[in-house]
């Protein structure tokens, strides 16, 4: 008897460290590889600068925009993409998790034709000391064909200095604040966007859909821009949107 029940235990010891083997293995973490998005050639390949804290409007807006031109005809349309300081998910203002497209401290970028910045919880304060940040905003405008900004995102663009001798807005409440910043900046009230050279500065909010339009309506043309807002249910007319073209 003493025999089969040290045979038993034996038995029971065994199968016992294949289960726990097998559960080590289970446990171990395998670094996935990241898979960059492939981006359409032909287009116009247009980057959303997104962080922690990013105001959903202020991105999906011009998104919405700009991504549906891959369904207007005889135009070149947009491929649309994040890109972030970070590969993981990004938290906005609102609560919703993003994954970035890119990481532009370690990935190597496509050219950006143009760069939306949206606004973000901490543009006003820590995020202009992002020197990593401001950097990349800078490197960008060098070879952008536009670049455009959405309500506090305006102060991202003031502070790597794309508005010095540039006419341009931001949030309505905000604009006091961007003129005591940046007192040598010349930021207009009363206009909800504001294009100047090559840079589009948006009041946001919902607004950021008529400055998304308007950036339509420059490149492809007022029927494409009615055609994109149709889509979307907007009653779209730039005479009507408060704005301000410098020639």
């Amino acid at each position: 008897m003493k025999n089969i029940l040290f045979i038993i235990s034996i038995v029971i010891i065994v199968f016992s460290c294949k289960n726990d083997s097998k559960l080590s293995e289970e446990k171990v973490e395998t670094k996935e590889e990241i898979v960059l998005p492939k981006l359409e050639p032909n287009r116009y390949n247009v980057a959303f600068l997104i962080m922690d804290g990013t105001y959903n409007t202020e991105l999906t807006a011009p998104f919405d925009i700009f991504q549906h031109t891959i369904f207007r005809e005889g135009i070149k349309p947009m491929n649309v993409f994040t890109v972030a300081n970070t590969n993981d998910p990004i938290t906005t203002f609102e609560g919703i998790r993003i994954l970035p497209d890119f990481n532009y401290l370690s990935d190597e970028l496509p050219k950006i034709d143009i760069l939306v910045v949206p606004s973000a919880e901490n543009h006003l304060g820590k995020d202009l000391e992002d020197e990593a940040m401001i950097n990349f905003v800078k490197q960008v405008d060098k070879e952008a064909q536009l670049i455009t900004s959405h309500c506090d995102g305006a102060f991202v663009l003031a502070k790597a200095g794309l508005l010095n001798d540039k006419v341009s807005t931001t949030f309505p409440s905000d604009i006091d604040k961007m003129r005591d910043m940046f007192p040598t900046l010349d930021i207009r009230k009363e206009v909800l966007f504001v294009h100047d050279g090559k840079y589009i500065t948006s009041a946001g909010g919902a607004k950021s859909f008529e400055a998304a339009l308007y950036l339509s309506e420059f490149l492809y043309g007022k029927e494409v821009a009615q055609q994109l807002a149709g889509g979307l249910v907007i009653d779209w007319n730039v005479d009507n949107v408060p704005h301000l073209v410098i020639e």
